[in-house]
């Protein structure tokens, strides 16, 4: 049987700088020797665990400024195939601040500037010029500035219409606005799926440890009857990652729960895409949902045990 082929595409690249820390400490002089630049951004991610899962992949996104030489050379050292379209848009930096003395993952996000006029077209002309190759199509994370709202809807109705598999990691319009097409799976995590479908439920999340009622008797109920709703009126399956808590996933027979083993991580950033790439890996293979639950929890999990972001082994081989 042909070994399923992925289509990975983010429109939002990032050059991720990692530094870890023995002991952060705040408004002074911190001084480390361990550190790390990778290339990233969620789609990055996705494909890099994709091929160390050993996975036929591609990577489409936009590209632009005087550091792109460097992230394609970063791709290049990590066997990624990277398809990209100029955009003029410098490209921007992340960090991940890593504190072993409290094993905190502290994140700093820089915002893209916009892209320019006819980036657009550009990159809907080589997703359309790509799709034909790939069984499976994951869009993830949130555009660049500069693109418009019809953009991810689009590529969501070209793909099915082709009959592609669909994964969406998003949130907000991009993910509304793509239900209508019926996407295979949705996975934001479950802040992104409260915040996009019920932001009435977001105080919920934020419940302290001391409380009298855990955060899961306050919105499990409301958060199965939405997931169950959208299954059906949809035909998608849902999956909500929940940091170290259970997973939860959902389709039209049920609502199921995932646990997951206690991890004292390294860097958890990437971890939410080594999952996708688990999950769709597994989906590829015919996997039903609960074993393609696990096998983006195992990945999930071996994300946040190593220090670089989005992978899941230290060297690229496949580890299937």
């Amino acid at each position: 049987m042909k070994s399923p082929s992925f289509l990975t595409v983010c429109m939002n690249p990032s050059l991720q700088k990692t530094l870890g820390f023995s002991a952060l400490t705040r408004d002074r002089v911190n001084r480390t020797e361990k550190h790390r630049l990778d290339a990233s951004g969620k789609g990055v991610n996705v494909s890099r665990v994709l091929s160390q899962l050993g996975k036929t992949n591609c990577h489409v996104t936009q590209l632009g400024g005087s550091l792109r030489p460097l992230f394609l050379d970063l791709c290049a050292q990590d066997k990624l195939l990277v398809e990209w379209v100029e955009s003029g848009s410098p490209i921007r930096f992340c960090y991940t601040l890593l504190d072993d003395a409290d094993h905190s993952v502290t994140e700093l996000v820089e915002e893209s500037l916009p892209v320019t006029k006819g980036t657009e077209e550009r990159l809907m002309a080589a997703y359309t010029r790509l799709l034909p190759a790939y069984e499976t199509v994951i869009i993830s994370g949130t555009k660049a500035a500069g693109f418009s709202d019809a953009l991810v809807p689009c590529m969501v109705r070209q793909a099915k219409e082709a009959g592609r598999q669909v994964i969406l990691d998003l949130r907000g319009k991009d993910l509304i606005n793509s239900l209508r097409y019926k996407p295979d799976i949705i996975k934001p995590n479950l802040l992104e799926f409260v915040e996009t479908f019920a932001p009435e439920l977001k105080a919920g999340l934020f419940v302290p440890e001391a409380s009298d009622t855990p955060q899961d008797e306050l919105i499990r109920r409301p958060i199965q009857e939405l997931c169950l709703e959208l299954c059906r009126n949809y035909q998608c399956r849902i999956v909500l990652t929940r940091g170290a808590q259970s997973i939860w996933f959902a389709e039209s027979k049920g609502f199921a729960e995932y646990a997951l083993e206690a991890l004292q991580p390294v860097n958890t950033t990437g971890s939410g895409d080594a999952f996708t790439a688990g999950l769709a890996a597994a989906l590829g293979e015919r996997a039903d949902l609960e074993a393609a639950v696990a096998q983006g929890a195992r990945c999930g999990r071996l994300n946040a045990g190593l220090f670089k972001v989005g992978v899941i082994a230290e060297a690229q081989e496949a580890i299937c």
